[in-house]
């Protein structure tokens, strides 16, 4: 395929982003550049003009939930230490074949014959349109409508597994310990209350600042500041699944 052609299909693909995606997005302060790998990642960078497009909307109106927690993950300084993986189950008990947070790898081709192994973690998105909750029966997974944190309740819970099958990120598992499905919540039991809403264990024990959480609806904020950077590209995985996802991903 020669660049015109793959110019040609980008855009074609691009046209797919529906005008809420875009809207979302705009209300964040991002616009959409590009879509890339069939529709499986959308890059997004700072929108100079959004204020212009917004008027003058108080910030707090630009975001559902107050604090909108979200997630930055700085791909390239991934070295697949595991300790953020480590950290996360001593935190939340979770059993040894669980996870909550997983770290996938890649290879790109830089050249001929040359390759370069990626590492990409990945967590539960906590969507503005969560798919799991969608389809949930009983109700049991539900997004917290004062952080938008996407949570489960164990008790309603019945194992159906069915938002398992739901999640575009695969960032769920059955515990059988508690006979219920479990997953990332931002560590809001065992870090967010006693930390003030700072911090979670993945991004304490990370030693190379991979992982960065905080309040997305704060302009003074380090997430917003780091997703705001102008002519930085930020991408969120699998955006055709239409989930609006609150983990984004960049590189320095």
């Amino acid at each position: 395929m020669n660049i015109k052609e793959l110019e040609k299909l980008q855009s074609e693909e691009l046209d797919n982003v529906s005008s809420e995606e875009r809207r979302t997005f705009l209300k964040a302060g991002l616009a959409v550049t590009g879509l890339f790998m069939g529709g499986t990642v959308l890059s997004l960078t700072s929108a100079r003009n959004a204020g212009a497009v917004l008027g003058r909307e108080p910030v707090e109106k630009k975001y559902p939930y107050s604090p909108h927690y979200s997630m930055v993950l700085v791909q390239n300084r991934c070295v697949d230490c595991q300790r953020c993986m480590d950290a996360c189950v001593k935190t939340n008990h979770v059993p040894e074949y669980g996870y909550r947070t997983t770290i996938l790898e890649r290879y790109k081709i830089t050249g001929p014959a040359e390759t370069e192994r990626i590492f990409m973690p990945v967590l539960c998105n906590h969507c503005n349109r969560p798919p799991c909750v969608r389809v949930c029966p009983t109700r049991a997974t539900y997004k917290d409508k004062k952080t938008g944190i996407v949570m489960m309740n164990y008790k309603k819970c019945i194992g159906c597994k069915t938002c398992m099958a739901a999640c575009p990120y695969n960032a769920r598992y059955f515990n059988e310990e508690i006979r219920a499905i479990d997953k990332c919540n931002f560590c809001f039991d065992t870090k967010l209350k006693e930390s003030g809403g700072k911090t979670t264990a993945c991004v304490e024990a990370c030693p190379a600042n991979v992982r960065i959480f905080g309040d997305l609806s704060d302009t003074g904020g380090e997430v917003y500041g780091l997703i705001h950077q102008p002519d930085k590209v930020v991408w969120v995985l699998r955006p055709e699944t239409g989930a609006l996802p609150n983990v984004y991903y960049m590189n320095d």
